[in-house]
């Protein structure tokens, strides 16, 4: 089994969109359409993939601004958490498995940024969306954010699954575009040691 992974980096908000597919089964999967659609059907079409699924780490706009298009274009099922109130074909949650040929797409309900935010497990690598980038985790000041759900997201979550896990955030906001969930638990210092109550008084400092 060989799975197809590109990463495609956005100018917009520096976000990264993700094109991912089985080479055996000639099918794939966008994560976050933020733009780009031509460059996203021909790098498709290059890897001869038909896209089925479009699936939203959130409902934020700068992450679904090419549902619509792409999915005109290409017949593919738009796939958000059930709480979100943006269009959707299929409603997931918390544990979820998505089919791509021989490919299983795990959703993992990490809310915190908003209401609705998911990571998706692919192999060991772990699409985080705007809950985990390299170095910093995901705003929770903004409308419908929650530092405690973020809280619960980061430390009961992500914090538990394998140390190997390649982490592939929503935005390149880092120093470097991905990372390992390893790497992020010793230098990521929104994923230090914290209790609760630290950790709430640490998201609404300056």
């Amino acid at each position: 089994m060989k799975t197809i992974f590109h990463r495609i980096p956005v100018s917009l908000m520096k976000n990264f969109t993700y094109l991912i597919g089985s080479e055996a089964d000639g099918i794939a999967m966008v994560v976050d359409p933020a733009g780009e659609m031509q460059n996203i059907i021909d790098l498709a079409e290059r890897n001869s993939l038909d896209i089925r699924y479009i699936i939203n780490t959130h409902s934020h706009g700068d992450h679904t601004r090419g549902n619509a298009e792409l999915a005109k274009r290409t017949g593919a099922k738009i796939v958000q958490h059930e709480k979100s109130r943006d269009y959707k074909d299929i409603a997931v949650k918390d544990g979820d498995i998505l089919k791509l040929g021989d490919l299983e797409i795990k959703v993992i309900y990490t809310p915190g940024h908003t209401p609705d935010s998911i990571c998706l497990l692919v192999d060991n690598k772990l699409l985080t969306g705007d809950t985990l980038f390299v170095g910093e985790c995901g705003r929770t000041d903004l409308p419908e954010g929650s530092p405690r759900q973020m809280y619960e997201s980061l430390f009961w979550k992500i914090a538990r699954l394998p140390d190997e896990l390649e982490i592939y955030p929503g935005h390149d906001y880092g120093d470097k575009p991905s990372s390992t969930l390893g790497y992020e638990k010793k230098h990521n210092y929104t994923m230090e040691s914290r209790t609760l109550e630290e950790f709430l008084e640490f998201m609404s400092g300056p």
